[in-house]
């Protein structure tokens, strides 16, 4: 069913997007985990480059967000998806121990936890975006307690997307989701731990320049050369900025510097991988192993076949 397209949210969702450069593609109607009615949006960057590539957005039919406190976090979500929209996947990111990662089937906006527990939950799915054709993937159930929700200006996808993205790939770094060809859904607790009330601020993980310079090449290397067809990523983005705990500006000076040396090559924001870079395959197929291996859960052998001391 096709939404009023004179509605208050259409309107003012199509001007937002248009602001950041964005194309409003079509509009659709579509429920929550509740039933309760939702808008949700395809959008798209105009001219033939980027074609076939485009984003979902899904919002709670009665939202308003054209208000002081929500419409500048909107535009901003908005900006930043048109840049992410020219990577050549742009559903795909990279975790610091070097597993790539695409991220979809995310069913927004948050719930309410029908077990009675005092939470939000949204489910979806990341798959290892490896190039290979194994479908390892973790189905998610990001949740958010009522106390975090009280932060937050907003539950719907623009507020929570980048949040929740950091946190599955938090989870995959401290080896808590792992990889399966099928099972049931894994937990991602988004916490209060993962926000600064004194800073006013995401704080996933406190990382220096050399772990930083070290992640922008395996971005680089996984999303531009082997996912992309040696196509240009975008490097100051504010998602991995936030990750990271740096500034989008940081992470332009560190590229600047690998640039220099020849394993990037930089473009304004930017970057596609050298010869060189793609010749260090094997070190960063070495490492996916690594991630991925500890993943999975460790069992002790010897309790297996019954031999340690009960």
């Amino acid at each position: 069913m096709t939404l009023d397209l004179k509605s208050t949210l259409v309107t003012s969702l199509e001007a937002a997007a248009s602001q950041a450069g964005l194309a409003l593609l079509s509009v659709t109607e579509g429920s929550d985990c509740h039933s309760r009615p939702t808008a949700v949006f395809q959008l798209g960057l105009p001219g033939g480059e980027t074609a076939g590539r485009t984003l979902k957005l899904e919002l709670s039919e009665a939202f308003v967000f054209d208000k002081p406190e929500l419409l500048p976090a909107m535009t901003a979500h908005l900006a930043a998806e048109a840049k992410r929209l020219r990577n050549p996947q742009p559903e795909c990111s990279v975790t610091l121990g070097g597993l790539p990662m695409a991220f979809g089937q995310f069913q927004w906006p948050f719930h309410r936890s029908t077990s009675g527990a005092d939470t939000y939950i949204v489910h979806g799915e990341v798959r290892l975006a490896d190039g290979g054709a194994h479908n390892l993937h973790a189905k998610v159930a990001a949740s958010v307690t009522q106390t975090f929700a009280e932060i937050l200006p907003s539950m719907e996808q623009p507020y929570a997307e980048s949040f929740v993205y950091n946190a599955v790939r938090k989870t995959v770094d401290l080896g808590q989701l792992e990889f399966l060809k099928s099972g049931n859904r894994q937990p991602v607790h988004v916490t209060t731990r993962y926000y600064s009330r004194w800073q006013k601020k995401f704080l996933f993980t406190e990382t220096n320049d050399a772990e930083r310079l070290e992640y922008l090449l395996r971005k680089v290397y996984w999303l531009s050369g082997v996912l992309g067809e040696g196509k240009p990523v975008w490097i100051a983005d504010p998602r991995d900025a936030q990750y990271l705990n740096t500034t989008e500006a940081d992470l332009l000076r560190m590229a600047g510097d690998k640039a220099g040396e020849g394993l990037l090559k930089l473009e304004g924001e930017f970057a596609a991988a050298t010869p060189q870079l793609l010749a260090r395959a094997p070190e960063y197929q070495a490492k996916l192993e690594a991630a991925l291996n500890f993943t999975k859960p460790q069992f002790n052998e010897s309790m297996r076949s019954g031999q340690a001391n009960m």
